[in-house]
């Protein structure tokens, strides 16, 4: 690849990470939440149990210390609680409320419309081949950094 095609390629990546995490958080702050909460909550949602904080991490592909501090940045909407786990006392399970799991729609429709919005008027075909060639490339740059760095999100 040349020089001015690598200038373009990291130019647009750069460029559409940044939007699309613009209008994300815009979207997201709509319900309450900012971008990687989204994730958080809509991945507990799908627990009916609940889960650790090291099931939660080990799922989103984070440290358990980050997936704490999401968790206490959340902790005040009142879209989960924590329960003991009976089985080991210095453990506790997350299990979204009420309140949270009426928020996963919203969550759902605000990803439905970014992806939509991002895509535009592309053909199904169009979609197809710029969805293989950006997750073929998430592929190789997460070789690149190892499991667990953003295996989720």
């Amino acid at each position: 690849m040349d020089a001015s095609e690598a200038m373009r390629v990291n130019r647009t990546l750069n460029k559409m990470s940044k939007l699309y995490r613009a209008v994300k958080a815009r979207k997201l702050a709509a319900l309450g939440l900012h971008p990687g909460q989204d994730v958080l909550l809509w991945v507990l949602a799908q627990e009916p149990e609940g889960m650790t904080v090291s099931e939660l991490a080990a799922r989103l592909g984070i440290e358990p210390p980050t997936a704490t501090r999401s968790l206490a940045r959340l902790e005040g909407g009142g879209w989960f609680r924590r329960e003991t786990v009976p089985t080991d006392r210095r453990q506790v399970r997350i299990v979204v409320t009420d309140a949270g799991h009426k928020l996963v729609p919203g969550i759902e429709r605000a990803w439905a419309e970014l992806a939509e919005q991002a895509m535009g008027e592309a053909s199904m075909e169009q979609r197809e081949i710029a969805l293989t060639a950006l997750e073929g490339a998430n592929d190789r740059l997460q070789g690149l950094v190892g499991e667990g760095v953003l295996a989720e999100e």
